[in-house]
């Protein structure tokens, strides 16, 4: 499992900076580390207990303590405070991070709250495909 080499918080831009010591660099956006938080209050006791967090687009972390040699507690501007980030769960957040942002998306229209996030996916990651455009031919 890599370790981190460096952990940069970027408040001004909302997103948490992370390297490791196998290369890769991870931008993570708070929004998507407090909706993705691993805490119970979030994730429940269990597949599909997961709890949809809206209205984070804003969230800032107001300070970050290591726990460990493994894992970080951010405390988020909202006073959620009860997520142990490990170095492994930030990792798999960092390297799937277009899964995870799309399917936050996906999360939030079905709930009801389309435009709720405060990032459309292309702003931070590349967004879903959406096709080619089309040339606007006639047919003859």
């Amino acid at each position: 499992m890599p370790n981190p080499t460096a952990l940069t918080l970027h408040n001004k831009s909302r997103y948490l900076e992370i390297a490791f010591d196998d290369g890769a660099v991870f931008n993570l956006p708070f929004e998507l580390l407090r909706v993705y938080s691993p805490s119970a209050e979030v994730m429940g006791h269990g597949p599909g207990q997961e709890t949809l967090q809206v209205g984070k687009r804003e969230v800032g972390i107001a300070a970050l303590d290591p726990v460990g040699q493994y894992a970080v507690k951010p405390t988020f501007s909202d006073g959620h405070a009860s997520g142990l980030y490990t170095w492994q769960y930030l990792y798999d957040l960092g390297e799937k991070l277009e899964h995870h942002w799309n399917d936050y998306l996906i999360r939030l229209t079905m709930a009801g709250f389309p435009g709720d996030t405060g990032r459309e996916p292309g702003a931070v990651l590349p967004g879903a495909p959406v096709g080619k455009p089309h040339a606007c031919g006639h047919h003859h």
